[in-house]
């Protein structure tokens, strides 16, 4: 039901080995430390501006530039043609795919993006998956861990509730995935192919391909009192 060719063009990262054996798609964030624990060979190709902070388990691709200010803790690979922008903060376990925008003020932790995924501006990404060409608004949030501190789950669309046996696992944004401004996704969040959660809105559970999630509020105007 959530295999990852559901939702992922697997053919869209360098690291598609990840999903070997994966039946639902969220048991690849499980996966991410120790492949590169085992795979990733540090070294720098890219273009560093000014003085950001590059720590010693790390590889960063030909043509990647990582502007002043940039903090990149790791283990990470950043793949080639990326922009890291001054304020970014990539944590532990991260793994950027080609052409990727990580922009200011942005926090990345034990996360895989594929091939071409923006996230720009004041982004929180933490045990999720975004697939090829997905794009975050300025502000989103995808949360990872319950208020209970729970094992996460994943609620279908018909109201079942799936195990994941996650304490932290934020959302899978497939392909081409657009969230808008300010959107705040719970965790075990999943979101279809080519579809839209519009800005503000707060969402929970599995969203098809091709759909919107829509906010709508009621704004009374008055006239303004001297």
């Amino acid at each position: 039901m959530f295999a990852p060719e559901r939702f992922l063009d697997l053919d869209r990262t360098e690291h598609r080995v990840i999903f070997d054996n994966v039946a639902q798609v969220w048991q690849a964030i499980e996966k991410i430390a120790p492949y590169l624990q085992f795979r990733l060979q540090p070294a720098m190709l890219g273009t560093l501006t000014g003085k950001p902070y590059i720590g010693p388990n790390v590889f960063v691709g030909k043509g990647t530039v990582i502007e002043p200010g940039a903090f990149i803790k790791g283990p990470a690979w950043i793949g080639p043609d990326c922009q890291i922008r001054s304020g970014c903060y990539i944590r532990e376990n991260v793994i950027l795919g080609t052409g990727v925008v990580a922009g200011n003020s942005c926090e990345f932790k034990n996360c895989l993006v594929f091939d071409g995924g923006a996230i720009p501006h004041f982004n929180y990404v933490g045990d999720s998956i975004l697939g090829h060409k997905a794009h975050l608004g300025a502000g989103v949030i995808l949360s990872n861990v319950r208020l209970d501190r729970k094992e996460v789950v994943v609620t279908t669309p018909e109201g079942n509730h799936l195990p994941t046996g996650l304490r932290k696992f934020g959302a899978i944004i497939a392909d081409h995935a657009e969230i808008g401004c300010n959107a705040v996704l719970s965790p075990g969040s999943i979101i279809g192919r080519h579809s839209l959660v519009y800005p503000n809105v707060s969402w929970r559970g599995v969203l098809p391909e091709k759909s919107v999630a829509r906010f709508r509020q009621t704004i009374d105007i008055a006239p303004r009192r001297e």
